[in-house]
This record gives structure tokens, C-alpha cells and sequence, in this order.
């Protein structure tokens, strides 16, 4: 009871200081003129991510639960990609790859070839290279990860008459100066780098209590609440016809999660951290790689109208992801 209720207190934080990051950050583009798309897939989306990456550390280094840490960031990037669909569901306008404009796709395409080397890494287990202890896929990784900043700042810098425009049209914080901004988005961003602090020992101590096992605990439990800032940020954004801030974050968020598997490689002082996890980690890799290549072909085609609640890519994201949650339960 002492877990369900400490687990309960830790999400209500994580909760309350996404909403607050959300008004924040879309103040600081507005103020910054830097766009919601690209403040979305950098700035929006390393603070959203950090509760993946004081999981991940406390993890491998204090917790010595490997497979939390892996669980947490793959289920955080499947999780994040049904945000997508259910954003769907909730914009009536229209679908909202639609809305979302193409550039987009650049971070899905990335987010994509970073899971892959995950996937490969796996398979590889022990005859993969290694630099010390750690894995030449966590270089290879951070080096992707740099690219992948590096072409989409160099992608939305031409899409600069448009943040031109956006800055015109919704100057909605005159009142409220940069620095306050600022500091009101730092301070939250502290509240739910606390309350991550305490997640990976709740969910170790969930899966002993209910026997679900540390991988389908980490992929299902602990990333929904690690991914509960997203969602938060998402459905705020959205509110605020802000799409592309809530796209831009998601998209950035499974980028920054990949980067932090290597971030845990280095933490992981035994060994190349893929070496030591559940191969069973492979279902949700793929099912994020599956539902990611499905929202960039709805990026791409771009339907003018919902046939049912939700645009068809949205569908097949949500299916995907029952079909996830049913395989990692009967591999638990």
C-alpha cells in the first residue's frame, strides 16, 4: 500500500510541474522567437525526458536494476508515440498529423534509426564491441544523437518567415518577462527530476509485490509515469492550438530517450548495458520503431479528415500498441 501510494505522489508531481512546463515553455518560444517546433523537440522535450534519465542513472548505479532502466525508456518511446493517437482523438479540427507540419518527419526518421541500433545491439548481446565497459553502440548512439539536433536546427532555421509569423500572430505573453519564464521552468523542471529520483526503488518493489517481473514493470508501470510529463505537455500544447510544440516534443522526447540508454551505459560500470537485459525488450523497440513508422506516413500523407474518431495512422499506432502490452504480458 506504502509502493501504490508513494508511486500515487511521485506521478501527481510529475503531473503538476508538466502543466507548468508546458505554459512555460511555449513562453519561452514565443519570447525567444525560436518556434514551438524546434523548442518543442529540444528544449520541451529534454526536460520531459528527464524522469527517463534520473530513472535510468539511479537504476544501474544505486537500484541495480538494468532492466527498469531499459524498460522505462523503450515503453517511454512506445508510449509516447500513443500520445500521438490520442492527441488524435481529442483535436476535432481535423487529424492532427495533418495539422503538424512535414518537418516533423526528420526527428520521427532519427528516432527510428536510433532504435534500430538498439535492436541490433540486443541481438549482438556479447559480440558487440566495447570500449572499457561500455558498448561502441552508446558512441555510436551520441553521435546520432548530435547529428540529429545539428540537421534539425539547420531544417527549421529555414522555416524561420514561419516562426516570424507564429511570433506575430500569438504574442499571448506580453506581460510576462524571459527570465521569469525562465525560472518558473527551471524550478518545475527540479520537481519532477525529484520525484523520478524515487521511481526506479517503487518500481522494483511493485514488480516483487505483484510478480509481474522488472521488464514488463519498466515498460508499462514506470513509463507511463516517467512519460505523464509528455502527456501533460502534450494535451496542454494541443489546448493551445500549440500542435507542433506537442509533436516537436514527443518526437524529441524518444530521440533524447535512445541518448539515454547511453547515458546509462556509462553509469553501468559491469558491462555494455544491452548485455545485460531482457531480450524481451526487443518487442517494445520494435513496436516503437512499427508505430513511429506509422505516424511519419501520416505526416507524409497528410488525410484531410477523420473516417472514425481518429485518423486511420492513429488506429494503427493504437493497435500496435495493444498488440505491445499483450506480448510483453504473456513474456512476463
Amino acid at each position: 500500500m506504502i509502493l501504490v501510494l508513494a508511486f500515487i505522489i511521485c506521478t501527481a508531481v510529475i503531473v503538476y510541474s508538466g502543466i507548468k512546463l508546458s505554459k512555460y515553455g511555449d513562453i519561452i518560444a514565443e519570447k525567444t522567437g525560436m518556434g514551438r517546433a524546434w523548442t518543442g523537440m529540444v528544449l520541451m522535450a529534454t526536460v520531459t525526458s528527464l524522469p527517463e534519465l534520473v530513472t535510468g542513472i539511479s537504476s544501474v548505479t544505486f537500484a541495480g536494476v538494468p532492466d527498469i532502466a531499459m524498460g522505462d525508456v523503450l515503453g517511454s518511446c512506445v508510449f509516447n508515440m500513443l500520445i500521438i493517437a490520442l492527441l488524435d482523438a481529442l483535436y476535432r479540427p481535423m487529424p492532427i498529423s495533418t495539422k503538424a507540419h512535414r518537418g516533423h518527419v526528420l526527428a520521427g526518421g532519427f528516432g527510428v534509426v536510433l532504435l534500430y541500433i538498439v535492436v541490433v545491439s540486443m541481438f549482438a548481446g556479447d559480440k558487440a564491441s566495447q570500449l572499457g565497459w561500455i558498448g561502441i553502440y552508446s558512441m555510436v548512439v551520441c553521435v546520432m544523437y548530435f547529428i540529429a539536433m545539428r540537421v534539425v536546427f539547420i531544417y527549421e532555421k529555414r522555416q524561420f518567415t514561419q516562426y516570424i509569423k507564429e511570433r506575430v500572430n500569438e504574442l499571448r505573453y506580453k506581460k510576462i518577462t524571459t527570465r521569469t519564464a525562465v525560472v518558473n521552468y527551471c524550478f518545475n523542471a527540479a520537481l519532477v527530476v525529484i520525484a523520478a529520483v524515487f521511481l526506479p526503488w517503487i518500481g522494483e518493489g511493485i514488480a516483487e509485490m505483484t510478480g509481474l517481473g522488472q521488464t514488463f514493470v519498466g515498460n508499462i508501470f514506470i513509463a507511463l509515469s516517467t512519460s505523464l510529463p509528455e502527456v501533460v505537455v502534450a494535451i496542454a500544447a494541443v489546448k493551445m492550438d500549440a500542435v507542433d510544440l506537442a509533436i516537436g516534443n514527443l518526437f524529441g522526447s524518444n530521440i533524447f530517450n535512445i541518448f539515454i540508454l547511453a547515458i546509462d551505459d556509462i553509469f553501468f560500470i559491469k558491462g555494455p548495458l544491452l548485455s545485460f537485459v531482457d531480450q524481451t525488450h526487443v518487442i517494445s523497440a520494435m513496436s516503437a520503431i512499427a508505430m513511429t513508422t506509422i505516424a511519419i506516413i501520416g505526416l507524409t500523407y497528410r488525410m484531410e479528415k477523420k473516417r472514425l474518431f481518429m485518423a486511420w495512422d492513429s488506429l494503427g499506432i493504437l493497435v500496435v500498441y495493444v498488440i505491445n502490452v499483450l506480448l510483453l504480458y504473456m513474456l512476463k
